[in-house]
């Protein structure tokens, strides 16, 4: 385990946690989070989006040159390797949950619970791949790689704007205490500033993504009475694929 001062300042561990919760990029060795660096750390999620953001763009920079439809398929492949699936796993639960529990809550929230994945969950799966998949291509053959950049600090700062506008509904879930403690005037600024900025790249993406989170949010409530932090998954891959297929499409 290291020892430097810096890991030892809140907002430097509050980043490295986010970074160790969001993906799985090696980091240095620290001492186990407060709920301090827990709470304090959802205000980097879209920071670890950038990162992510970053590396995507550097992997679509290096092969400029080479096959559009490889590379494609190098960067989702690179995409789900760099967050371990965990934003997946989300969207398979969800939805199989949102199919199988036939708008009853409590079969629902048993459906989430269940590690298995059915028919659902791999469709919905599928198609989100296929839809990033085809959006990479087209941004990669025109070299557009700020858009690509930006889905991923986009997808995390719709984590944000769920867990401050709707109610977590498990008291013992992996985000509770985050959620329990977020500051929501600097989360608020903080999505403000990514929707502002990804508007400038694409109006119609930003407008698309935030219409998807209203439809997203409206069948939570109906079917869980809030968001769980598999909903939240679903959500960053959603909007994800939105923003990139909306991008290439207007």
């Amino acid at each position: 385990m290291l020892n430097h001062p810096l890991l030892n300042h809140p907002h430097f561990r509050a980043f490295l946690f986010a970074l160790q919760f969001l993906s799985r990029i090696p980091i240095p060795a620290i001492t186990a989070p407060n709920t301090d660096d827990q709470s304090r750390s959802a205000l980097y999620y879209p920071v670890v989006g950038l990162f992510i953001g970053l590396l995507l763009a550097l992997i679509a920079s290096l092969f400029a040159d080479s096959e559009p439809l490889v590379v494609a398929a190098v960067l989702v492949v690179f995409w789900a390797a760099v967050t371990g699936a965990l934003h997946i796993d989300g969207l398979a639960d969800s939805a199989d949950a949102w199919l199988g529990g036939l708008g009853d809550v409590k079969k629902t929230h048993e459906i989430l619970k269940d590690p298995l994945v059915g028919a659902a969950g791999t469709t919905v799966v599928i198609c989100i791949i296929l839809l990033k998949y085809s959006a990479l291509y087209a941004l990669v053959k025109h070299n557009n790689h700020i858009v690509i950049m930006l889905a991923p600090i986009l997808g995390r700062s719709i984590i944000l704007l769920l867990f401050t506008s709707t109610d977590y509904v498990r008291k013992q879930g992996l985000a509770a205490t985050v959620i329990d403690g977020l500051n929501g005037r600097a989360a608020l600024i903080g999505i403000i500033a990514v929707l502002l900025m990804t508007a400038w790249f694409s109006f119609a993406g930003t407008i698309a993504v935030l219409l998807a989170f209203i439809a997203l949010r409206k069948i939570m409530l109906e079917r869980l009475g809030g968001c769980t932090g598999d909903t939240a998954g679903a959500s960053v891959e959603i909007t994800e694929a939105i923003w990139l297929t909306a991008a290439v499409l207007f």
